[in-house]
C-alpha cells in the first residue's frame, strides 16, 4: 500500500516510477527492516543468511535492509517466557536452577539466551526458542521467495529457489535444540584433546527440543578484545587457529559448525582458550564431495587450471556448456581461492594485504548472471564458512601459515 500510494503520487507529478523504486523507498526500508526484526524465525534467518554476500550482487537497498537485520530481534516477554520454561520443563522449573536471569543476553532469530545457575552453583546458560518460530518457516520462507522473485530484485544466477530451500533445511535444523545438543557433544568429543578450542557442555537434563542448557563460556567475542588482548601476536593466535579448525572440519571431521557469525568465536585471556559457541547449523558433508572439494582447492594451490576446470565439472560447479568468459571466471575465481594455501611451507599469508576477496568478488557479476547451473547443496553452507573465515582473518590483519595448515590436513592427490 505504501508502494502504491508513492507510485500515485510520482505519476501525479509526470514521473515514471518503477516497482523496486517503490518497493525500496526509504520509508519502507524502515518498514522491512523492523518487520524482519518482530518476525524472528525464517525472515530474521534469511536476512542473517543473505547479509554475508557482497553489496555488489545485492541491491545497495536491500543490502542495507539485511546488515541492519543481522543479529537484531526483539525477546519474547516475561509471561511468554515463563508459559514456554513451564511447558518444557514443568510448572515448577525455577526450581531447578539456583539462579535464572529473566532479561536475556542475546537474542537472535530463533531463541533468547539466559544466564542461570545450577543448584550446585555452576554457572550456566539456557537458550529458549521462541513459541511459533518452527511453525513459521515455511509460510515465512515461502511469502518471502515470491516477494524477491516477484520483484525481480535479485539476479537469477543467483538461484534464490536453491537459497531458500537450503536456508529451510537449516532453519529446521536449528529450531531442533536436541539436534543441536548432539552437535555439541559431537563436537566436544572431537575436540577433547584440543589445546585451543573448547565448546559448552550439555546438561541433558535440562535441555528439551525447544530448552538447550549448557556450560557458560567465559570469554570475549573475538571482535570485541579487551585492550590488553587486542594484540596483533593474539589476533595471528585466533586467526590462525580458526583457520585451521576449518580445514580439520572440512577434510578430517567432514563435520562443519556452518554459521560464520564471528560472535560464535570467543578469546578467553584468562586460559588462553577460543571458546565455540552456537552449533545449531552443524552439518555432516559426503565423503565423495569432501575428497572432489578437496582435490578442486589442491588444483589451485598448484596452479592447475585444467585440473581445476575437470574437477569443477565433476562437482557440478560447471556443465561445461558455459560461455568461456563464465569458464574463466569460475576457474580464476578457484585459482584466487587456493592463493593464501600456496607457496612455502614457513612463510605466513599476510591477510591485511591480501586481495583476494575482492578478486574473487570481481567475478560474481559475471558468474551470477552467466552460471547455467545452481552449484552443489553442500557449497552454501561450506562457502558462507569459507567466506566468514576469510573476512575474519582480513578484519584481524592477520599473518596466517596457511600454506602449512592446507598441505597437513587438507591437500589430496
Amino acid at each position: 500500500m505504501n508502494a502504491a500510494a508513492e507510485g500515485l503520487a510520482q505519476v501525479s507529478k509526470g514521473q515514471s516510477p518503477t516497482w523496486k523504486s517503490l518497493i525500496l523507498s526509504d520509508s519502507n526500508i524502515d518498514r522491512i527492516t523492523k518487520k524482519f526484526s518482530q518476525m524472528r524465525g525464517a525472515a530474521l534467518k534469511i536476512g542473517q543468511m543473505m547479509s554475508f554476500q557482497d553489496e555488489k550482487i545485492l541491491p545497495k537497498e536491500l543490502y542495507e535492509i539485511l546488515s541492519r537485520v543481522q543479529n537484531n530481534a526483539n525477546f519474547m516477554p516475561r509471561r511468554q517466557l515463563d508459559k514456554v520454561m513451564a511447558k518444557e520443563l514443568g510448572e515448577n522449573w525455577e526450581s531447578l536452577f539456583k539462579m535464572f536471569d529473566k532479561i536475556p543476553i542475546a537474542a537472535a532469530s530463533i531463541g533468547q539466551v539466559h544466564n542461570a545457575e545450577l543448584l550446585d552453583g555452576t554457572k550456566i546458560v539456557v537458550k529458549v526458542q521462541y513459541p511459533g518460530v518452527k511453525e513459521s518457516i515455511d509460510s515465512d520462507l515461502n511469502n518471502l521467495l515470491l516477494l524477491l522473485t516477484a520483484s525481480s530484485l535479485l539476479p537469477k544466477g543467483l538461484f534464490l529457489d536453491k537459497t531458500v530451500a537450503n536456508a529451510r533445511t537449516e532453519l529446521k535444523w536449528e529450531c531442533d535444540y536436541l539436534r543441536e545438543a548432539k552437535a555439541l557433544q559431537k563436537f566436544e568429543a572431537l575436540l577433547k584433546d584440543d589445546p585451543v578450542f573448547v565448546v559448552p557442555h550439555v546438561f541433558d537434563e535440562l535441555t528439551t527440543s525447544n530448552v538447550l542448557t549448557m556450560s557458560r563460556m567465559e570469554g570475549t567475542e573475538i571482535m570485541h578484545l579487551k585492550e590488553e588482548q587486542n594484540t596483533q601476536e593474539i589476533k595471528n593466535f585466533i586467526s590462525e587457529n580458526i583457520m585451521r579448525l576449518c580445514l580439520e572440519e572440512i577434510a578430517v571431521f567432514e563435520y562443519m559448525q556452518t554459521d560464520p557469525n564471528w560472535a560464535n568465536f570467543l578469546y578467553n585471556g584468562k586460559t588462553g582458550k577460543i571458546e565455540l559457541l552456537d552449533f545449531g547449523a552443524s552439518r555432516p558433508f559426503p565423503s565423495e564431495f569432501i575428497d572432489k572439494y578437496r582435490k578442486l582447492l589442491t588444483y589451485a594451490t598448484r596452479d592447475d587450471r585444467e585440473g581445476a576446470y575437470q574437477m569443477s565439472k565433476e562437482l557440478g560447479y560447471l556443465t561445461g556448456l558455459e560461455s568461456q568468459a563464465m569458464k574463466d571466471a569460475h576457474v580464476d575465481s578457484v585459482m584466487t581461492l587456493g592463493e593464501p594455501f600456496r607457496g612455502s611451507i614457513d612463510q605466513a599469508f599476510d591477510f591485511s594485504n591480501q586481495t583476494v576477496s575482492d578478486r574473487i568478488r570481481g567475478n560474481i557479476g559475471l558468474m551470477v548472471n552467466e552460471r547455467l547451473c545452481p552449484p552443489p547443496e553442500e557449497t552454501y553452507s561450506l562457502h558462507r564458512k569459507f567466506s566468514g573465515i576469510f573476512l575474519l582473518c582480513a578484519r584481524m590483519g592477520a599473518s596466517v601459515h596457511c600454506a602449512e595448515l592446507f598441505a597437513k590436513y587438507f591437500a589430496l592427490d
